[in-house]
């Protein structure tokens, strides 16, 4: 499943703050930097299989009540670190919204585990052949 999805402007919250970091005189007097929080629980447009998928991600910008928070700013200007935040979470939606086919287990060929047990006593050989020698 693709999903061509953008939040609504009413579905997140941004706030600017001043960025970390090296950036000289231009850093400490301007708030470029875009925090974006983002209620998974309180989107209307999401799909609830989504949300749930993105509520169970490990993922450190994921908060204990369901808000996602990304921090963006690797750019001088408010507007360009605002569309990089949006994009993160459109990204991070995206990355849930595929669900990879479940995986069938099968089992090695015959063939196959020949292959390896010939392969195991080769090198058994050539590590026997590394001992000391004796005299006969």
């Amino acid at each position: 499943m693709h999903l061509h999805w953008q939040p609504a402007d009413d579905e997140i919250e941004l706030q600017f703050v001043r960025a970390q970091g090296a950036g000289g005189q231009n850093v400490n007097k301007v708030s470029s930097a875009v925090q974006l929080r983002f209620d998974v629980q309180g989107c209307r447009s999401l799909p609830e299989a989504i949300k749930a998928r993105l509520l169970e991600l490990n993922d450190q910008r994921l908060t204990q009540d369901g808000v996602i928070v990304i921090k963006s700013q690797e750019h001088r200007s408010q507007e360009r670190n605002r569309q990089a935040a949006i994009e993160r979470l459109v990204a991070l939606v995206q990355s849930v919204a595929h669900v990879p086919p479940p995986r069938r287990a099968t089992r090695p060929t015959r063939g196959s585990q020949r292959r390896r047990l010939e392969g195991k006593s080769l090198r058994a050989g050539i590590k026997a052949g590394r001992g000391r020698v004796r005299e006969a």
